[in-house]
Order: C-alpha cells, then sequence, then structure tokens
C-alpha cells in the first residue's frame, strides 16, 4: 500500500497530565483512522484530531463483536528518543486476530509506518516519569450497517494513544490471582487466541466476583476439563518449580504474547531451565505443599512481569516465595524494562526508533 497519510492537525491542544497517571483514562491530541470497503480495499489513511465516532446503529461492531484489537508501547530514553518494543508482532498477531474473525489482513508495514508517523507528531505526549510510557492502541471494528449475521463489507482500523503508568497499582510488587472453576474463557478452535472483545466480555463477571474477594485478576483454566493452567485475564503466566521454569503450551486458545515470547528468548539466552508444557493445578499444588513452587508471574505488554504473591484454589491459600517477587521474576523484569528504555544493550533486535 503506497498511499499518503493525511494529516489534519488540531487546532487545540488539551493539557498534558501531571503527576501519577492512571491506566487507559487520558488520550492525546490525534488518532490515525483508515477505512475498508470490499471493492475498494484499505483507504483513505489519515492522522486527525482525536474526537468522537459516528456510526450507524446497525453497524455489525455493535450486534455481532467483529472486532479486534492490539496493544503496545512507546518509551522515551534518557536522550529524548522514543521507541517501540517489537511493533513487528503485534501487527503480525493483529493480522491473526483479523483472520480468525473474518476481517480483512493489513499491509502490516504501512500500519507500523502509520503508527510512527502519529507518535512523531504526539511525541510530546510519552510521558517521563520512571515506570510510565505511552500506551497504543490498535484496533479495526466492523462498521456495515446490516442485521445479518455475516462478515461486514466495511470497516475502520484505527490507532489511539494514552500516556499511561502501572496497569496494577501494586507495580512490580506481588499481586493475589484467584483460579476460576466456573466459568471458562476460551476452548480450543474458538476464539482464545485472537484479540477480540467478546473474549474480553466474557471474562469480566469472573473477574467482578474475584475483585470483591481483593485479588487482581483471575487464572483461567482449560474449558474442557477445568484443570489445565492457560492464563491469567490480561497476562500469559510462569511458574518456577524446582528450578524449572515452566509456561502452558500454546493450544489455540491461549494468547500469543509478545511479552511472553520475549520471556521464553531470555530464559533460553540465559540457559535457565525452560518448559513450555500443559500443567494443572493439581501439579502446581503439590508443588507448593512439597515446597517446589518457587516463583510464579504473569507477563504482558501492560504490567511487562507481575509477580505472583498468592494463588487461591478450591478456597485455599497459596503464599508463593513468602509473598515475595522471586528473582527470575525480577531479573525478568528489569532486563525488560531497561531495553525498551534504553538503558541496556539489546541482544535480540527488539527495539525501533520512533524518533531520534
Amino acid at each position: 500500500m503506497a498511499e499518503t497519510i493525511n494529516v489534519q492537525l488540531s487546532e487545540g491542544k488539551k493539557t498534558k497530565p501531571t503527576g501519577d497517571l492512571d491506566f487507559g483514562t487520558i488520550f492525546t491530541d490525534h488518532m490515525f483512522m483508515m477505512d475498508y470497503n470490499v471493492n475498494k480495499g484499505w483507504h483513505d489513511p489519515k492522522i486527525i484530531p482525536y474526537e468522537p465516532l459516528s456510526l450507524d446503529p446497525a453497524a455489525i461492531i455493535f450486534h455481532y463483536g467483529q472486532t479486534i484489537f492490539e496493544g503496545l508501547k512507546a518509551y522515551i530514553t534518557d536522550d529524548g528518543s522514543v521507541q517501540l518494543f517489537r511493533p513487528e508482532k503485534n501487527f503480525e498477531r493483529l493480522n491473526r486476530s483479523s483472520e480468525r474473525m473474518s476481517i480483512p489482513k493489513l499491509d502490516e508495514g504501512f500500519a507500523l509506518e502509520a503508527l510512527k508517523k502519529l507518535i512523531n507528531i504526539e511525541k510530546d505526549w510519552v510521558p517521563t516519569q520512571e515506570g510510565t510510557s505511552l500506551y497504543i492502541r490498535p484496533f479495526i471494528i466492523a462498521t456495515q450497517p446490516y442485521l445479518g449475521v455475516a462478515p461486514s463489507t466495511d470497516y475502520k482500523f484505527m490507532i489511539i494513544l494514552s500516556p499511561v503508568g502501572s496497569y496494577y497499582k501494586e507495580g512490580i510488587n506481588p499481586i493475589k490471582i484467584a483460579v476460576e472453576n466456573e466459568y471458562v474463557r476460551a476452548v480450543a478452535g474458538g476464539t482464545g487466541e485472537a484479540k477480540t472483545a467478546g473474549n474480553y466480555a466474557s471474562s469480566l463477571i469472573a473477574e467482578e466476583l474475584m475483585t470483591e474477594g481483593g485479588y487482581a485478576q483471575v487464572l483461567w483454566l482449560d474449558g474442557v476439563e477445568k484443570k489445565y493452567v492457560e492464563e491469567v485475564g490480561s497476562m500469559n503466566v510462569f511458574f518456577k518449580i524446582n528450578g524449572e521454569v515452566i509456561t502452558p503450551k500454546l493450544n489455540g486458545s491461549i494468547l500469543q504474547g509478545v511479552t511472553r515470547d520475549s520471556v521464553i528468548q531470555l530464559l533460553k539466552h540465559w540457559d535457565i531451565p525452560f518448559n513450555e508444557k500443559q500443567i494443572s493445578m493439581a501439579e502446581i499444588a503439590t508443588a507448593h505443599e512439597n515446597g517446589e513452587l518457587e516463583e510464579a508471574f504473569g507477563t504482558g505488554t501492560a504490567a511487562v512481569i507481575s509477580p505472583v504473591g498468592q494463588l487461591t484454589w478450591n478456597n485455599k491459600d497459596f503464599i508463593i516465595n513468602n509473598g515475595d517477587t522471586g528473582q527470575v521474576a525480577k531479573r525478568l523484569y528489569d532486563t525488560l524494562t531497561s531495553i525498551q528504555y534504553g538503558k541496556t544493550d539489546d541482544p535480540f533486535n527488539w527495539i525501533q526508533k520512533v524518533t531520534e
């Protein structure tokens, strides 16, 4: 795709926030938008002032949930340049989600070019406080006004930006999570490995119940036998058992996390014993009883690494590593964030510069 990206700059500028940043509540001055029509393909790419959308009440997104999204971040370095962490992987995954949800694929290179152009315009919005970043939300929605059940003929692809602090109020401090035994999130062959809105909407009821008990997140089990660990609501999950780090094997219902893949590469680079396999909650409980459950942590773009200090299953609390952050989780967090903020070398070529 070689279309020129048209730019319409906002006449007024929002007041940039100071102090602590909540996650996902503040948005920058501009956004990227591009339309699709079955006869024209993807067309009319533009950067315009951030504003509400006008959609027909019969738009397919409202009735059948045909939508996908991504999440990544831009970081500012000590010399004031802005950079991205493995953004090409997010656009690859966006297209995998598109395929599953019958949405036309994007030109990944063009989408990344559009993102970089948008960030260059909004570079003053990248926060500089320690632990902050500019969260990036690319997404596609079905816009055809039609009440028949069929893939839309029209879509919008958009990118919006939000300066953010930590996703969890605990930051790098360990969180409490509870295992969900009643509801299920996804099954192989479903939409679990796609980043689509319905996956998250269906998880809210369990997360609401867990939040009432003081838990930060839900740990989902497989949707068939309800015995094998899959993922946390907003993260992939890892366990360190008797010196070996284990994460559930991708099975068609687990999201292929970019941070997950990065963690696996780092573990192998450090020669830390690692295994990607199916693991049951019963195995984890036995490991805890035997004193072999040494660490647990989640991985994701929003939180990076989130240690788990307490895991609750069948009304039993498993305190992990005395509720403290484990050595592997801390090393992973320090290494990933140091690469993301340009404080250390990037041996994997994960970083892409946006501004110099």
